[in-house]
C-alpha cells in the first residue's frame, strides 16, 4: 500500500471511532443493519448481543479484523475500494452484504440465525478531457509523425466548395437557356466582397470549386448567402502511404498468441521484411533441453554437435547418461505432456509458415516465434533433470557453457562454437542469496564474457527474491498480463521485489479464468495463457500447449534483446538492456518498482518500428499496477468512479496498434494525482497528447 493510501486510511480511521456507531439493544438476536462508509476508509462497528458470533461472508472489497466472538460484535473494517472497482470504472458506489451468524442462550431458550449487514461505500471520481487537437472525427486525413495534425483543417485548404440551391441558378441546368454557373455565382459574391479568386471548377450539377486564399474570409461571406446550400473548405486529404501495415501470421495457432500483438510485434514484423535485420544471434535457452524433432523448431536450432548440450552431471537425470552433445528433453515412465524448454524455445524461434515435417492429426502450421525472419538461432543448454530441478552446479556449468567459456564435461574441456550473446533461464527457486552465490558467480562471468542474461523472476505469489534472477547482473523478468483495459496488469504468481527489472507477456493467474485476448479455440474462448510449442510424450508426438508464468515471459524478453542486436540499434549487452528499459512501457507506479520493473517491454519501440496505426486513447493506472478503462464520450470526456490511491492518467496515441496509448515513441499528456476522502474529486483537465 503506497503513502498516500495508507495516510487516507488513517484519517479515515480516526473520523470513524469518533463517531462510533451505537444500536439500542435488539432483544437476543443480532439484527440486520445497513453501514455506509461514505468516503471513509475504515469503520468501527458495534451491536449488542449476548452470546456467540462469527462472520460467514464478507464483500470483496472490505477487510475485518475479527472474524468470530462472543458478547457484543465489534467489528473494525476497512474498505479496499480498488478490489472491487470494475474496469470500466463505472460504478459510483460500491455495495455487499456483511453476514454474521449468530447465537444466543441454551436448552430451551437457545436461538441462533444469521444478520446482514448491507455495506456501501462511495467512490471517489476522476474526470478530465481527452483532446486531439484540430482532429475531425471520421475523416481519412493524415496525421502527422507526431501523431497529430500541424494545422487546423481550414488552415490546410485550398480554397472553398460551395454548392448553390436550385431556385439560385434557374430550372435549366443544360443547354442555352441554363441559369448562371455556380462558380459564376460564387465569384461575383467574393468579389462583392473584395476577395480575389484566382481559379474556378465546376464540379458538376449546383457545385463549384473556387480556389481563394483567405478561406476563413470565403466561408464567411458564402455561407451569409441564403442562396447557398453549403460552403465547405477544399480540404487537403492525404494517402495513407505511410502508415505500414502490420503483418498477421497466418500459421494455424497464431490468432491465440496475444503476446505478440500486445508488443506491438505487428509492427516489427512488418519492420523486419524490409531486411534491416542482418546480423546473426545466438540466444542460449538454458532449461529441460528440446525437442529437435518438433516440425515447428526445425532449421531454428544449433543441433548436436553444432553446440547443443546437455551439462547434467548426475547420470540418473532421466536419460541415462550423464553430461553430453544431445539436451533432448526425454520420455521418462509415466511422462504424457509438456516439454518446459520447447515451450520456451517457440516462443523465442517457432517456425513461419507450413511445417516440412508433420504428423497424422497435426497441425501443418501450429504457432509463430517472435523472430520471424531474423537470423536467429536457439542453443539448448540441458540444467534440468526429468523430475523438473535443477542443481546450482548444473545451472552455473550450463550458463559458463552458454555464454561460451569452457567447462568440464566428464573430463573433457567443452566449448560451444555459437556462444550466445542472450542467454535465457526460464528457471529459479527461493533459496538464500548466500546459497545462489554459486549461480550468481556463473551470472558475473558469463556477462563479463558479453552475454545478457535474462532470467525468470519466479512464480511464488510474493515478494521473496527468487535465484539467479536476483543475482547481480542478471535481468529479472516478472510477468503480466492483459486486463480488459489499455494497460497489461502483473500477473498475481509473478513474486515482486527489488532486483525485478523488466515485464513481459507471461499470461494470467490460471484460477483466475481471465479470457480478455478475444480467441476462440475449438469455439471456446481461449484463456489468457501463452500459447507455444510443446511435446506429447504419450503418443511420441509434437503438439502446442498454452502455459503460464515468469518461464513465458523471461524469453519474451531474450527474444526482443536478440532482435535489438541483430537489426544493429544495439551492439552489446549493456546498451541492449539500455535500450529494453528505456523504451519499456511504465506500468504502476512511476519508475521503476518491483511489481514491473522498468515496465513492460515494448518491441516496436525498442526497434523503431513503423506506424501501423494513428488510434487515440486513455489510459488509468493504479500504484498498485491495476489498470482501468473510463469511457471517452465523443466529447473527449471521461468520469472514472475509484478507490482511494494514486493514478496515472495518460492521455495519449497508440501507433503500434497494441492497444495501449501514450508509449515510448507515441504522443502522450499525463497527469498523476490521488484520489482520498480529503481529495475525493478530481479533474486532470485538458489531456493533449503532444
Amino acid at each position: 500500500m503506497n503513502q498516500s493510501v495508507r495516510t487516507a486510511g488513517l484519517l479515515g480511521l480516526a473520523l470513524a471511532i469518533s463517531a462510533c456507531d451505537q444500536l439500542s439493544p435488539a432483544g437476543t438476536g443480532l439484527q440486520n443493519r445497513s453501514v455506509d462508509f461514505g468516503l471513509a476508509s475504515q469503520r468501527q462497528v458495534t451491536a449488542p448481543l449476548s452470546g456467540t458470533w462469527r462472520v460467514t461472508g464478507v464483500p470483496a472489497w472490505l477487510r475485518v479484523t475479527q472474524q468470530a466472538g462472543s458478547g457484543p460484535v465489534k467489528l473494525d473494517m476497512t474498505a479496499v475500494r480498488q478490489d472491487a472497482t470494475p474496469v470500466t470504472a463505472d460504478q459510483p458506489t460500491l455495495s455487499g452484504t456483511l453476514r454474521i451468524a449468530w447465537s444466543t442462550g441454551t436448552g430451551p431458550d437457545a436461538r441462533n440465525g444469521t444478520a446482514e449487514w448491507t455495506v456501501t461505500a462511495r467512490q471517489f471520481e476522476l474526470s478530465g478531457r481527452l483532446i486531439e487537437p484540430a482532429q475531425v472525427q471520421g475523416q481519412d486525413v493524415h496525421l502527422r509523425s507526431a501523431g497529430l495534425p500541424k494545422q487546423s483543417t481550414t488552415a490546410a485548404a485550398r480554397g472553398v466548395i460551395v454548392k448553390y440551391r436550385a431556385s439560385a441558378l434557374g430550372a435549366q441546368m443544360t443547354g442555352p437557356n441554363r441559369g448562371p454557373a455556380p462558380e459564376q455565382l460564387g465569384t461575383q459574391a467574393l468579389r462583392a466582397r473584395g476577395l480575389t479568386v484566382t481559379r474556378t471548377r465546376h464540379l458538376g450539377g449546383r457545385t463549384a470549386a473556387l480556389s481563394v486564399s483567405d478561406v476563413p474570409g470565403a466561408l464567411a461571406a458564402l455561407r451569409a448567402d441564403p442562396d447557398v446550400e453549403y460552403a465547405v473548405p477544399n480540404v487537403v486529404v492525404h494517402t495513407q502511404a505511410q502508415l505500414a501495415q502490420p503483418v498477421t501470421p497466418t500459421d494455424q495457432f497464431a490468432p491465440l498468441q496475444w503476446a505478440y500483438p500486445l508488443m506491438g510485434y505487428g509492427a516489427v514484423w512488418r519492420d523486419m521484411e524490409s531486411g534491416a535485420y542482418t546480423r546473426p544471434v545466438t540466444v542460449a535457452v538454458v532449461d529441460t533441453g528440446v525437442r529437435f524433432d518438433h516440425p515447428d523448431l526445425q532449421g531454428q536450432l544449433w543441433l548436436p554437435g553444432e553446440g547443443a548440450m546437455d551439462v547434467l552431471a548426475d547420470p540418473n537425470n532421466g536419460d541415462m547418461d550423464g553430461p553430453d552433445t544431445d539436451p533432448t528433453d526425454p520420455w521418462y515412465t509415466g511422462r504424457t505432456n509438456g516439454s518446459h524448454g520447447t515451450h520456451v524455445t517457440g516462443i523465442i524461434a517457432a517456425r513461419w509458415g507450413q511445417n516440412t515435417t508433420t504428423c497424422a492429426g497435426c497441425s501443418t502450421s501450429g504457432v509463430v516465434g517472435a523472430t520471424y525472419r531474423a537470423p536467429v538461432k536457439v542453443l539448448p543448454v540441458r540444467v534440468i533433470d526429468s523430475s523438473g530441478d535443477a542443481t546450482a552446479e548444473d545451472v552455473a556449468v550450463g550458463l559458463r557453457y552458454a555464454a561460451g567459456l569452457p567447462i568440464d564435461m566428464a573430463g573433457v574441456t567443452s566449448r560451444t562454437p555459437h556462444p550466445a550473446q542472450v542467454i535465457n533461464l526460464s528457471l529459479g527457486g527461493a533459496v538464500s542469496a548466500e546459497e545462489a552465490k554459486p549461480m550468481c558467480d556463473a551470472v558475473r562471468d558469463a556477462t563479463d564474457a558479453g552475454a545478457l542474461v535474462i532470467v525468470a523472476a519466479g512464480n511464488g505469489y510474493g515478494t521473496v527474491p527468487y535465484y539467479p534472477a536476483a543475482c547481480p547482473g542478471a535481468v529479472s523478468v516478472a510477468s503480466v498480463s492483459l486486463s480488459g483495459a489499455s494497460a497489461p496488469v502483473h500477473s498475481p504468481f509473478s513474486n515482486a521485489y527489488p532486483e525485478v527489472q523488466l515485464s513481459a507477456p507471461g499470461g494470467a493467474d490460471p484460477y483466475s479464468g481471465a479470457k480478455f485476448n478475444g480467441g476462440m479455440f475449438n469455439g471456446v474462448a481461449f484463456p489468457d495463457m501463452i500459447l507455444s510449442t510443446g511435446w506429447n510424450y504419450a503418443k511420441n508426438q509434437p503438439n502446442y500447449e498454452a502455459e503460464v508464468g515468469t518461464s513465458q515471459a523471461s524469453p519474451q524478453v531474450a527474444a526482443l534483446a536478440a532482435l535489438l542486436l541483430s537489426k544493429g540499434v544495439t551492439t552489446d549487452a549493456a546498451s541492449t538492456l539500455a535500450r529494453l528499459r528505456d523504451t519499456a512501457t511504465d506500468l504502476g507506479e512511476q519508475g521503476r518498482d518491483p511489481l514491473f520493473g522498468y515496465g513492460m517491454v515494448n518491441a516496436a519501440a525498442a526497434l523503431n518500428a513503423p506506424q501501423v496505426s494513428w488510434r487515440l486513447g486513455l489510459r488509468v493506472q493504479s500504484s498498485r499496477g491495476l489498470s482501468f478503462q473510463p469511457a471517452v464520450d465523443p466529447t473527449g470526456a471521461f468520469h472514472a468512479y475509484l478507490g482511494e490511491g494514486t493514478y496515472h492518467v495518460t492521455g495519449g496515441t497508440d501507433v503500434n496498434g497494441n492497444g495501449i496509448y501514450g508509449e515510448a515513441n507515441e504522443a502522450r499528456d499525463e497527469r498523476q494525482v490521488t484520489l482520498a476522502q480529503d481529495t475525493p474529486n478530481v479533474n486532470v483537465g485538458d489531456l493533449t497528447p503532444r
